[in-house]
């Protein structure tokens, strides 16, 4: 499947907004109470969001939500939310939709767009650091609470705050050449492929949650001695492991740092 063929743009309509909400749905398995609900995706876009979708043919199979915020005076996006259908991933359609974002972010003057993940998703992480040029300084302890999602195997729900400031050398860069610029790596911290195994059986779980809480321990540390995540690595066997040094540009709204 070819990401080529998808026609991005911006949903237009109720009807484009709710089948947002049904995808939503297919992908994470939420339950009701926690999704997402059709006035947020309607608000967004009346309040200087983005509701983007990916089409198909007639057919959406993937989207994208963000909403504004400010921060030290600052405006800038916070990207809520990415669903793409089964079928359909691993083509570079997410990272297609991620760059319409900073396409129109840009052109409104927006220089930063924000959003959460998870650091045990391998393949997310890879994309937001690798592909993109995000950082990550910051780290959240069980944002959303326990969610009905089974993709979180009813662990705490900690997310790592991806910074993707749109104008830097190093987002620049890695668009123009593909790959990103080098960086002194300080520190290593390591997501075992056998993590979603381990997630989803009430047998091995425990060992899920040791992974999580050790890595938690290790990002807090080095967050606190002023490292940021810069770079991700997958070995042949879908091991992940985190990359952090020290960040060598100077962009920040400050009162979150």
């Amino acid at each position: 499947m070819s990401a080529d063929s998808i026609v991005i743009r911006r949903c237009d309509g109720l009807d484009e907004l709710r089948t947002c909400i049904a995808l939503q749905k297919e992908v994470w398995n939420f339950s009701d109470a926690d999704l997402v609900p059709l006035r947020m995706f309607v608000v967004a876009e009346k309040v200087g969001g983005q509701v983007l979708g990916a089409f198909d043919g007639s057919q959406m199979v993937g989207f994208a939500l963000s909403i504004p915020g400010t921060r030290s005076g600052h405006v800038y996006l916070h990207s809520h939310m990415l669903a793409v259908r089964p079928e359909y991933r691993n083509s570079g359609l997410g990272r297609r939709l991620k760059l319409l974002q900073r396409e129109e972010a840009l052109a409104r003057g927006i220089e930063l767009i924000e959003w959460t993940f998870d650091p045990l998703e391998i393949k997310n992480a890879y994309l937001n650091i690798e592909k993109l040029g995000a950082i990550a300084r910051r780290y959240n302890i069980n944002q959303y609470g326990i969610t009905s999602s089974p993709l979180q195997g009813g662990l705490p729900s900690d997310r790592l705050i991806a910074e993707w400031w749109l104008k830097s050398e190093r987002v620049e860069a890695l668009l123009a050449d593909g790959k990103n610029p080098a960086s002194s790596k300080q520190m290593e911290i390591e997501v075992p492929a056998q993590i979603y195994d381990w997630k989803a059986a009430d047998e091995t779980r425990g060992r899920a949650q040791q992974t999580q809480e050790h890595n938690r321990k290790q990002f807090l540390d080095a967050f606190d001695g002023g490292l940021a995540v810069l770079g991700y690595e997958r070995d042949a066997e879908g091991n992940g492991k985190f990359q952090l040094g020290h960040w060598d540009e100077n962009w920040s709204y400050a009162s979150e740092e």
